[in-house]
């Protein structure tokens, strides 16, 4: 693992870290990095070999976000590449042999871009709410809807795309592929955010779109069941996103104030900055401690929805507080645009919010710990 967690690291200085600050810009990734990254064995990571993953489990996938955050990777950056964590598990599940072999092979070897569009304009975190529709007409769904916050969206060569093919609630919904260039497809607008500047985002518009019933994933239903399984590692992923930017501020944060001198003194001669430090650090250790146990319980087979929704909101809160303390002892410096902690800063408020807000994943955990 330790290894794992290496390449990754060599692989953000060597291809990451000279360009993020380009691609930030940009608004996006380039296609090229998803190649060099398949090469280097870390999209497939955690997927089966069978589907034409590299093996291991979500410890692994860990180590490698890890690795690649301590080397000055962004959320934003993670969120754009690695889109195929969310947009492929599902297929991959399945055990569809066609859509594994054109879908999820050519992902994994960095050749197309999927994303995972569930969110709706007026759903949120509702996602038994889903409005858009697909109506079974012959040998095809006829999908009408809107999409929207979609992560990749723009970029993506195709949607896993949540969909309601029956009645109200969650036992309406059904996963369909939807492939870019399917006539009434469109990518109506990109999102211009606060954060994850680099991860392009995007609203789908979907009118009288037909998809093959092959491009069902699973059985049709569903859905939301589909779905509600793959929240754990979502929400765990997230977690290591926010632990880890909030370690990366620490240690850039560390260093500045050794370097930086006031009124004849280094920063960190100051009770009152080495103590900050001290917190800093103190979250992170107890975020880190708690996401990686939740992690090897889920690893071992165990339910921990409750615990992951609970070790999430103790991550992202701790990358929140994190941050914003490292801009503060950065001073103006940390104000600057370009300036690695206020790309953390500005990354960090998406975390508390996607994959599931944290006052809806408390409710839950309320509901599963008997609360409620």
């Amino acid at each position: 693992m330790n290894a794992l967690r290496e390449t990754a690291a060599e692989f953000v200085r060597r291809e990451v870290a000279p360009y993020l600050q380009d691609w930030e810009d940009a608004g996006q990734v380039p296609r090229s990095l998803h190649l060099a990254a398949a090469k280097q064995g870390l999209l497939g990571v955690s997927f089966p070999e069978s589907v034409g993953g590299e093996g291991g489990d979500l410890l692994d996938s860990i180590a490698v976000m890890e690795g690649m955050l301590e080397s000055g990777a962004s959320s934003g950056l993670l969120a754009a590449l690695f889109t195929g964590g969310i947009a492929l598990p599902h297929i991959a599940a399945s055990g569809n042999t066609d859509l594994v072999d054109r879908f999820v092979r050519p992902t994994l070897a960095g050749e197309k871009i999927g994303a995972l569009a569930i969110t709706e304009p007026d759903g949120g975190s509702d996602v038994a709410a889903i409005r858009t529709t697909a109506r079974l007409d012959g040998d095809a769904y006829v999908v009408d809807g809107t999409k929207t916050f979609i992560t990749s969206g723009a970029r993506a060569d195709f949607v896993t795309l949540a969909v309601r093919t029956g009645g109200p609630g969650a036992r309406g919904l059904s996963l369909l592929v939807v492939e870019k260039g399917t006539p009434g497809f469109t990518v109506d607008r990109t999102l211009a955010k606060m954060g994850w500047h680099c991860s392009d985002t995007a609203e789908l518009g979907l009118a009288g779109c037909r998809v093959p019933v092959a491009n069902l994933v699973g059985a049709e239903g569903s859905g939301f069941a589909q779905i509600a399984e793959q929240f754990v590692v979502e929400r765990i992923a997230l977690a290591v996103h926010g632990y880890g930017i909030a370690a990366r501020s620490l240690a850039l944060t560390a260093a500045y104030v050794r370097e930086r001198s006031t009124f004849g003194r280094p920063l960190n001669d100051r009770q009152v900055v080495r103590h900050r430090l001290v917190e800093m650090h103190r979250q992170v250790e107890v975020a880190r401690t708690y996401v990686h146990a939740v992690a090897a319980r889920h690893v071992a087979g165990e339910d921990v929805v409750a615990a992951a929704c609970l070790a999430k909101q103790t991550a992202v809160e701790t990358a929140v507080a994190v941050t914003d303390m490292a801009v503060q002892l950065h001073g103006g410096t940390g104000y600057l645009h370009g300036t690695e902690v206020e790309r953390h800063y500005r990354d960090a408020r998406i975390l508390p919010i996607g994959g599931g807000a944290t006052e809806v994943l408390i409710d839950l955990a309320a509901r599963l710990l008997g609360y409620a």
